[in-house]
């Protein structure tokens, strides 16, 4: 792990995302299904981890790293978190790339819309072939 890594934590059925600062420090978005109003803030690794292991989603090359930390400490304070377009896998993602994005975000809203097609589908076998209206 190094300065500027975008890493990750398990925390139960999610991944909560943040930037390492290299100083046993991580910025992240402090905000969680069960705590909806969170901010941008700064936490030992030790906290962030609360027991677990945690990942390196992508590995910072050094002559990025400053650019990344200032991507992140610039977003400091903020408290516009929300689960679904700006929750701390968008906020680590953008600090790292420059564009937000949340795979897991992206995975439910897949896996919904599969559920509603399937059940469009079996709801549309059920109810038998149309009958053409009689006038």
């Amino acid at each position: 792990m190094a300065r500027g890594d975008h890493i990750r934590v398990r925390r139960g059925m999610y991944w909560h995302h943040g930037i390492d600062r290299g100083d046993g420090t991580v910025i992240h978005y402090d905000g969680s299904p069960r705590r909806p109003n969170g901010t941008v803030s700064i936490m030992t690794l030790e906290t962030f981890c609360r027991g677990n292991r945690f990942e390196v989603v992508s590995s910072c090359p050094p002559e990025e790293a400053e650019c990344i930390i200032t991507r992140a400490e610039s977003r400091l304070g903020e408290a516009a978190y929300d689960l679904v377009r700006n929750n701390c896998e968008h906020f680590a993602t953008w600090c790292a790339s420059g564009e937000p994005a949340s795979h897991q975000v992206r995975r439910v809203i897949n896996t919904l819309a599969t559920a509603a097609a399937v059940s469009f589908v079996a709801m549309s076998l059920l109810s038998g072939p149309s009958r053409p209206a009689r006038g």
